[in-house]
C-alpha cells in the first residue's frame, strides 16, 4: 500500500515538473494582427506603395515588438499575420504619417506590442523624462514623481497601419506609420470657418447694420416714422448679430453667459421681426385711410408701434423662458466632445420664437397682398403717397431679404456642416442687400447723403440748401 501511494507520489512531481518547463506552442487562433499598409509584396517607395522588384529591396517589414513596460526592452519574435488596408479613423480624427530610422536617435520610436498595438514614443517627451531622472537621481528623489504616460501613444489595431518605407532622396529606409489621431482644432476647417470666418462676417454685418442705422438716425429728414423703423429694426439686427458672436466666443465658457447670449440673440432677432410687421402695418394703414393726414404726429406712433413690438417680444419670450425651464425635457447641449457642454435655448423654447416669427411673415404676406390690391383699385393720388409707394417696396424688399435669412437661420440647426456654411454665407448677404436697399436703392437718401458731404466738404454750402419740404426735395432729387 505504502509503495503505490510512492509511485503515485513520484509520477505527479514527474508531470508537475514537465509541465511547467515545456513551452506550448502558440495558437493558430492567437496570431497577432498587424495593420500593413501596402500588400505582401510591396513596400513603400517615396509614399507610395511599391513592388519590392522596383526598390531594389529584397526583404518586406518585419515588425519590432517591445514590452509593454519601461523601460524599453525588445522582445522576441511572435507570430503574427498581416492585414492589408490603411487605418480606419473616426469623424473627430485624421490620418497623420510618422516615420522611423532605428539608426537615428533624434527620431520617434514605433514599434509593436505583444498585444498587436503601435507604440508612437515621442523622441523629445523620452529625452526631457531621462534628463529629469538624472536631475533626480543628484538629488536622491524617487523616480515615482516621473510620469510616464505622456511619454508615448497606443493605437489598436484598425487605428494604425505599418510598412517599410524606401526615401529615394535621401537614400534612407525607415519605418512608416500611418495613424489615427484627433483632429487638431486650428487645423480643421470646420473649426476655422466656425469659429474665425464666421465671426468675421458678423462683424462686417454689423457694421452694415450700424451704417444704416446711422444714416437715418443722423440726416433730419429721415428721421420721420419709416427712418425710427428702420433704424430700430437695424439697431436690433446689430444686437442679434453681436449676441451670435458673444455665442461663438462663450462656447467654452460659463453656462450662464453662454444662455445669456442665447436668449438675446432670440430676443433681438424676434423684435425685428416685430418692427418689420409694424412697417408693413403702417405702409397698409396708410394706402387703406381716406384720410392721410391724421391728427396723429409720427412721434406718438412710433410710440404705439415701440410698445406693441416690445410687449409682444417680452410677452412670447417670457412664454418660451417658461416652457424652456418647466416643460422642456429634452434641453439643447452645446459642445465639441472635448470642453464642457453648454445649456441654450431649449427646442420648445425655440419653436414658441419660430412660430411667432412665422405668424408674423404670414402677415406681412397679407400687409403685401392687400395693398397691392389697394394701389391697384386707387386712380389718384398725391405726393405722400407716392412717398409711401417708395416705402411699401423697401419694405418688400427688406420682407423678402429678413425672411430667407430667418429660413438659412432655421435650416443651419439640421447640424450639416454644409447647411451651416451656407448660413454664414446667407448672413453676409443678408447685411449687403439691407444696406442696397435701405441705402443705394433709395434716391432720395442718396440726394441727402450728397448734399450733406458737399456740405461737409465745401465752405459755401450751408445747411440751408437741404432744408427743402417734400416737394422741392422730390423735384431735385429725382424721384
Amino acid at each position: 500500500m505504502y509503495f503505490l501511494l510512492l509511485i503515485y507520489f513520484f509520477e505527479c512531481l514527474y508531470n508537475f515538473v514537465n509541465g511547467s518547463s515545456t513551452i506550448k506552442p502558440q495558437n493558430i487562433n492567437e496570431l497577432i494582427k498587424i495593420g500593413k499598409c501596402c500588400d505582401l509584396n510591396e513596400i513603400i517607395l517615396d509614399d507610395k506603395c511599391a513592388l519590392l522588384t522596383e526598390t531594389n529591396e529584397t526583404t518586406i517589414w518585419k515588425p519590432d515588438f517591445i514590452d509593454d513596460n519601461f523601460p524599453v526592452r525588445k522582445k522576441q519574435y511572435l507570430n503574427f499575420q498581416f492585414k492589408i488596408g490603411l487605418p480606419n479613423c473616426r469623424n473627430t480624427e485624421h490620418q497623420w504619417h510618422v516615420y522611423y530610422n532605428p539608426y537615428n536617435q533624434s527620431q520617434d520610436l514605433l514599434a509593436i506590442l505583444p498585444s498587436g498595438s503601435l507604440r508612437h514614443i515621442l523622441h523629445d517627451r523620452w529625452n526631457n523624462t531621462q534628463n529629469q531622472k538624472n536631475e533626480l537621481h543628484n538629488y536622491e528623489i524617487d523616480d515615482d514623481s516621473i510620469t510616464v504616460e505622456s511619454l508615448y501613444f497606443d493605437y489598436s489595431f484598425g487605428h494604425y497601419c505599418a510598412d517599410k518605407a524606401v526615401l529615394s532622396k535621401n537614400s534612407l529606409i525607415a519605418t512608416y506609420a500611418m495613424i489615427c489621431v484627433p483632429a487638431v482644432a486650428w487645423t480643421d476647417s470646420k473649426y476655422l470657418i466656425q469659429r474665425i470666418v464666421d465671426p468675421i462676417t458678423r462683424a462686417f454685418a454689423i457694421s452694415c447694420y450700424l451704417l444704416v442705422a446711422i444714416v437715418y438716425f443722423v440726416l433730419p429728414q429721415l428721421r420721420d416714422l419709416v427712418g425710427n423703423i428702420i433704424t430700430s429694426m437695424t439697431m436690433c439686427l446689430v444686437v442679434y448679430q453681436t449676441a451670435s458672436t458673444v455665442k461663438i466666443i462663450t462656447a467654452n465658457a460659463s453656462h450662464v453667459s453662454f444662455f445669456i447670449a442665447d436668449s438675446v440673440a432670440y430676443v433681438s432677432l424676434l423684435a425685428t421681426f416685430f418692427w418689420l410687421n409694424s412697417f408693413g402695418y403702417f405702409v397698409w394703414s396708410t394706402f387703406r385711410s381716406r384720410n392721410i393726414f391724421l391728427r396723429v404726429s409720427d412721434g406718438q406712433k412710433y410710440c404705439y408701434y415701440s410698445s406693441y413690438v416690445w410687449g409682444s417680444t417680452a410677452t412670447i419670450f417670457g412664454t418660451a423662458i417658461f416652457a424652456h425651464f418647466t416643460l422642456e425635457t429634452n434641453k439643447v447641449i452645446v459642445g465639441d466632445g472635448i470642453n464642457y457642454a453648454q445649456e441654450s435655448v431649449g427646442w420648445l423654447a425655440m419653436s414658441v420664437i419660430f412660430a411667432s416669427i412665422a405668424l408674423t411673415i404670414i402677415v406681412n404676406i397679407c400687409f403685401i397682398v392687400m395693398t397691392i390690391n389697394t394701389i391697384k383699385q386707387t386712380r389718384t393720388y398725391g405726393r405722400i403717397h407716392h412717398k409711401i409707394k417708395y416705402s411699401f417696396r423697401m419694405f418688400t424688399l427688406l420682407f423678402g431679404i429678413l425672411s430667407l435669412g430667418w429660413l438659412s437661420f432655421i435650416i443651419s440647426h439640421l447640424k450639416y456642416d454644409s447647411l451651416i456654411y451656407c448660413h454664414i454665407i446667407v448672413n453676409i448677404l443678408q447685411a449687403l442687400f439691407v444696406v442696397y436697399v435701405c441705402i443705394f436703392e433709395q434716391k432720395r437718401v442718396l440726394f441727402l447723403l450728397s448734399k450733406t458731404c458737399n456740405c461737409c466738404n465745401s465752405v459755401q454750402n450751408t445747411t440751408d440748401d437741404i432744408d427743402w419740404g417734400e416737394e422741392m426735395t422730390a423735384i431735385n432729387a429725382g424721384y
